[in-house]
């Protein structure tokens, strides 16, 4: 049955906080255990749907997994596939699912795949993915909604990015460590889940070099062997609880937080008069004796200000003093927040792919609706210090990037119940 979060204004968010393993690291690596036929160990693994639903799809093939979610760990063997194509029905929750193509195609030369799902915050084609198999030496044919991709042995190429797509790169990359020969990707995405991935299939004895340089080199070997990898933090969800301590004037401590990864994010609390200091410990938030004022931001990929923030520093600038134009340039439809805030008191103009946003001494809660992950957890952080309760919907979305978030926030001082939906 849905569920709903049912959030009361809380006062500053206080203490220490653990951050989880990266959702957007695990995905990929979860479909890269794909290429090798020996078992592996994945650990770090954060409790989220999209994990489980790309743990359904693994099995659905013929794989095997067992998930200790106390642990985070997962166990994981995928030595007897016995399918190529993959179900509609799991692929349409998960946008990730895309990733097994590469795997399917270098190990069993053939992979069927339905169009995939996911927020729906832009189209995201899959063309450069696509793109990068066929250059590879895949035929590609297109009928029913499905991908069907086919190769002998596929071979190294020399392959150019139009755009430095994060998934394209990843599906490149796992199709080419199985390849004959070596391949390179030149246009690169440098996130930090393409090292993580890269790393991962070089301890099963794959060899990628340059990941996180915009020039990646694959050099294919004959075949890979089992591993233990241990997945990055998430950097998205360290900076939606640095956004959720400064827009609460808070003092909060994050922990298991790789400092790099969210420097964009640092920067930009920076901007808005918000203390962020790095400590042996992890990175110390400290808003309370702090006036929030207004900053610009402009998504790019990274090292960029990243695309998955963009909501939650949205809240943060309704309520911060002065005008705030927030630009949207990685997806075409990632304001799907805005509506929603503005029920709650925001005052928010959209002129193309800008937000101009005026801050506000207040917000009001009321009943809103999450239509995406990150929106959700926008409208989770502005229920935070909206006066009066605040009713969310949608909170399925939320679930999927974001492990009990209602109940870690509870930890720091928030005020967050669950309810069923009538």
């Amino acid at each position: 049955m849905a569920e709903k979060f049912i959030i009361h204004p809380c006062g500053p968010l206080k203490g220490e906080i653990g951050i989880g393993g990266a959702k957007n690291a695990v995905l990929p690596v979860l479909a890269g255990s794909l290429l090798t036929g020996q078992p592996c160990v994945i650990s770090n693994v954060p409790n989220l749907s999209d994990v489980e639903y790309m743990c359904e799809l693994v099995e659905s093939l013929g794989g095997f997994t067992a998930w200790n979610r106390n642990q985070g760990t997962i166990s994981i063997d995928t030595s007897r596939l016995t399918k190529c194509e993959a179900a509609y029905e799991l692929v349409g929750k998960l946008r990730a699912s895309f990733l097994i193509t590469g795997p399917l195609l270098a190990r069993l030369g053939r992979a069927r795949v339905p169009l995939p799902g996911g927020c729906a915050i832009g189209s995201r084609p899959v063309d450069l993915h696509l793109k990068g198999l066929a250059a590879m030496g895949a035929e590609i044919e297109y009928a029913h909604g499905y991908v069907e991709a086919t190769a002998q042995k596929l071979q190294g190429a020399k392959i150019y990015l139009d755009f430095p797509s994060v998934g394209a790169t990843e599906n490149i990359m796992m199709a080419a460590a199985l390849a004959q020969g070596q391949t390179i990707i030149e246009n690169a995405a440098v996130e930090p889940e393409i090292v993580d991935l890269a790393n991962f299939i070089n301890t099963a004895g794959g060899d990628v070099r340059g990941a996180g340089t915009d020039t990646i080199k694959i050099n294919g070997v004959k075949d890979m062997k089992g591993t233990h990898h241990s997945v990055i933090p998430d950097r998205i969800e360290a900076g939606t609880f640095m956004v959720a301590a400064a827009l609460t004037r808070g003092d909060v401590m994050l922990t298991n937080v790789m400092a790099d990864h969210v420097k964009p994010v640092t920067a930009k609390l920076k901007e808005v008069n918000v203390n962020v200091n790095e400590t042996p410990h992890g990175i110390h938030v400290k808003a309370d004796n702090c006036e929030l004022i207004a900053a610009d931001i402009k998504t790019l990929p990274y090292p960029g200000f990243p695309t998955d923030m963009q909501a939650q520093f949205m809240s943060l600038m309704a309520k911060a003093k002065g005008t705030s134009v927030v630009t949207e340039t990685v997806f075409e439809n990632r304001f799907m927040q805005v509506g929603e805030l503005k029920r709650m008191g925001a005052i928010i103009k959209i002129e193309s792919r800008s937000a101009i946003i005026e801050g506000v001494d207040k917000l009001t809660g009321t009943q809103v609706c999450a239509s995406d992950l990150r929106a959700g957890a926008a409208l989770v952080l502005a229920a935070l210090v909206a006066e009066d309760t605040t009713e969310i919907s949608g909170i399925t979305h939320i679930d999927r990037g974001y492990h009990l978030l209602d109940e870690r926030l509870n930890e720091l001082g928030a005020c967050i119940g669950r309810a069923i939906e009538a």
